[in-house]
């Protein structure tokens, strides 16, 4: 496909042949390294590598003494194993580092292509929130692609403010670096939802993918979803689901990141007698920390190795199998013609690279970067988007029933850390008012929405989070960034909330008054502006302050900010209530 990384011309074409041919010095050469070359799974020992430009002219063994002239850099790999650049073919990278923070970090994993949603801006500024976004990524040295958000969110009217227009859906679709529709959800597609089919034709009659989730999907549903033109998935959590998909000719991605961890388990797949090119990994979002103390797609390939797959085929999952169905025919392999994205790495059951080259330039050696990734301006556009108009109090916090009758409330009961369920609570009403019961686990929660209509909120129940004393909260709920609080009591809810708005963004752990824990987010209120190690050391306090206010759950700021979000079953609570997800209603916080 056209690609703005990727272009040429005759005199290029002529300098790659003449290189190839000997008649030209290559600008970088390595030599004496093994290649694992992903077309035919084999790994080739001692060879050389030509790079002209920023691509490939030659791989092998018959090199002319030409080709490497005085003005050629020369990287001697003997001992060690040349991969293409890994590929996440599934991410979210909007938050909450900055952009050049995140590039380093994937450079020295050794990936070189991200592929990643804009759902969480793109819900939230629409149009133009995205064209900025993908301007700011076009500066970093690793190459970025995107997928566009579908316009779903647990309150699909809330969604009409920055919902793209057909139009405006088509402008993107036909920039090159946009791969098409991003992760769609089964069921709201099957429950034929207008403005969601259309954007799915949309997207097919452009020549665009439209990238699928199907969590919990099966059979003849699944079956169905899949007629639409839905290409991948990025949900399966067992064999057999990843089988059903595989079969569909569904191009399935393993996840292995901060959302959900399904390798050990999927892995499993290896003992099949299948074909395995529809198979890929994705990280689906990284954790701050995990960048800092484990790594990225070099950690993932590895544990996927760790797991019992044969290495090259855990590389092939991370590169050309993902490069084949988006596509993108110009990366994902070590061969003439190819983008020159390649990593170094000290042998096959070691995926820790040493050197990285991304187009055609060194930019990690011997483990360290050769020059920090240049600090990207952010728009003014992104800034002071928490609009609240005034602080909140202890009353904006009051849940009002019309007697002091005991009642039965609707509840989000915690599954496991993303899994939500309905939970039917008997309630005694207190002044015409219901209060959290810590004693039984029933703590308050609200979403508040800071952007187009600020101040707009919904009250309910929550249990599972255990918190004893205090409050959390954070401006960064999925889908589209609504400021989402939990706690025991009014005064503390409205503390972390109120500190949200003078922050412009952030995620609070406060009690008695106190703010015990925060990070603060002033870039669209989703990220930060500081290093990644210092958003780790911040993503450690807050867990810390959560679990000293008595909560159990294990990443608890994940817990809070998938509560709104309708891709992930079953209970959820938008600024305009609670929402069922198997049934695609609002429903209300009594139960008649």
């Amino acid at each position: 496909m056209q690609n703005p990384y990727f272009t040429t011309g005759k005199d290029k074409i002529i300098r790659l042949m003449k290189t190839a041919l000997g008649e030209l010095p290559a600008d970088i050469a390595i030599k004496n390294g093994d290649v694992v070359n992903v077309y035919t799974g084999e790994l080739l020992p001692r060879q050389t590598v030509l790079v002209k430009g920023n691509t490939i002219a030659y791989v092998g063994t018959k090199v002319s003494p030409a080709s490497i002239g005085p003005g050629t850099e020369v990287i001697d790999a003997a001992g060690k194993t040349l991969i293409p650049g890994f590929i996440d073919g599934h991410t979210h990278v909007e938050e909450p580092w900055p952009m050049e923070e995140f590039a380093k970090y994937a450079l020295k994993s050794g990936t070189t292509t991200v592929i990643t949603e804009t759902a969480d801006i793109g819900t939230l500024m629409g149009y133009r929130g995205m064209t900025v976004f993908m301007k700011m990524c076009r500066n970093q040295p690793i190459r970025f692609l995107f997928t566009i958000p579908p316009v779903v969110r647990a309150s699909p009217a809330n969604t009409m403010p920055a919902a793209l227009t057909p139009e405006q859906l088509k402008r993107l679709l036909r920039r090159p670096e946009v791969l098409g529709l991003g992760e769609l959800p089964w069921n709201q597609a099957n429950e034929n939802y207008p403005r969601l089919l259309e954007n799915i034709a949309i997207t097919l009659n452009i020549g665009k993918k439209v990238e699928g989730h199907s969590a919990g999907g099966r059979g003849n549903k699944l079956q169905a979803y899949f007629a639409n033109g839905t290409s991948s998935c990025h949900e399966p959590i067992t064999v057999e689901e990843t089988l059903e998909r595989l079969r569909l000719g569904v191009f399935v991605m393993v996840r292995e990141g901060v959302v959900r961890k399904e390798l050990g388990e999927v892995a499993k797949i290896k003992d099949e007698k299948i074909d395995f090119t529809l198979l890929g990994i994705c990280s689906d979002g990284v954790d701050p920390r995990q960048f800092v103390h484990q790594g990225y797609m070099d950690f993932i390939v590895q544990k996927l190795v760790n797991y019992g797959f044969a290495p090259v085929r855990a590389i092939q999952m991370a590169t050309i199998n993902v490069a084949r169905h988006f596509g993108l025919d110009f990366v994902g392999g070590i061969a003439p013609g190819k983008l020159a994205d390649i990593a170094i790495i000290p042998d096959l059951k070691t995926i820790k690279p040493t050197d990285v080259l991304v187009n055609g330039e060194i930019k990690v050696r011997h483990g360290q970067l050769t020059a920090e990734p240049a600090k990207t301006p952010v728009p003014r556009v992104f800034r002071n988007i928490v609009r609240l108009k005034r602080d909140l109090s202890p009353a904006d916090f009051r849940i009002r029933v019309p007697s002091n009758t005991p009642v039965k409330v609707r509840a989000i009961a915690m599954a496991t850390g993303l899994i939500t369920r309905e939970a039917n609570c008997g309630m005694t009403p207190v002044n015409g008012l219901l209060e959290a019961d810590v004693s039984r686990d029933i703590l308050k929660v609200a979403v508040i929405e800071r952007y187009y209509e600020p101040g707009k909120k919904a009250l309910g129940f929550i249990r599972g989070f255990r918190l004893k004393r205090g409050a959390i909260a954070t401006s960064t709920l999925w889908d589209g960034g609504n400021i989402g609080v939990i706690g025991t009591n009014d005064t503390d809810m409205a503390q972390a909330v109120n500190r949200i708005r003078a922050l412009q963004g952030g995620t609070i752990v406060c009690a008695d008054g106190k703010i015990l824990a925060e990070l603060a987010l002033p870039i669209i209120g989703l990220s930060s502006d500081q290093s990644m190690e210092f958003i780790a050391g911040k993503f450690d306090e807050i867990q810390q302050a959560a679990e000293s206010l008595g909560t159990k759950l294990p990443m608890v700021l994940m817990s809070l900010r998938i509560l709104s979000t309708p891709f992930i079953p079953f209970f959820r609570i938008s600024q305009e209530g609670y929402f069922d997800v198997s049934k695609n209603e609002l429903v209300g916080l009594l139960v008649e």
